[in-house]
């Protein structure tokens, strides 16, 4: 009550607020969401979960900057899947058919859903060896007619 009164009465003192540490964008800097991997398995589904979308939490993956979207914890057996290399890590991450599994330096894993490259593209993760393989879209005679049409 006394110190609505003060503000009532124009008599509230005033402590400005320092500007060092008042804002939250140097938290925001990608440099600054780097993956440190000797962590549990929940402090790195917390990091990755934490910097979903904006900045991304990213790491190294065959010498290129890869961010990660879309971790949950996983609880299950260790899953089948492709070794892929992650730098840092002490144990290769499995590309599976639901993703990513990173584990934690506890033993436990995170399953990361999708993958950003550098250049801006994201895929699932569950694709990541399969990322560069394109498909030729052939069409029926039908439809390059109507192509022909179109044009």
């Amino acid at each position: 009550v006394e110190a609505v009164h003060l503000i009532a009465d124009g008599k509230a003192p005033r402590i400005p607020q320092p500007k060092e540490g008042a804002t939250y964008e140097g938290i925001q800097k990608k440099e600054n969401a780097e993956i440190s991997w000797d962590q549990p398995a929940a402090a790195l589904h917390n990091w990755i979960r934490g910097h979903d979308k904006v900045p991304g939490a990213w790491t190294a993956i065959d010498g290129q900057v890869v961010t990660f979207y879309g971790s949950s914890l996983l609880d299950a057996s260790v899953p089948a899947g492709q070794e892929l290399a992650i730098k840092g890590a002490s144990r290769p991450g499995l590309v599976t058919k639901n993703g990513l599994v990173v584990f934690g330096n506890d033993g436990k894993m995170v399953l990361v859903r999708n993958l950003q490259f550098e250049d801006g593209k994201m895929i699932p993760a569950s694709k990541y060896f399969s990322a560069d393989e394109t498909t030729a879209l052939e069409l029926t005679e039908e439809e390059k007619k109507m192509a022909e049409d179109i044009r």
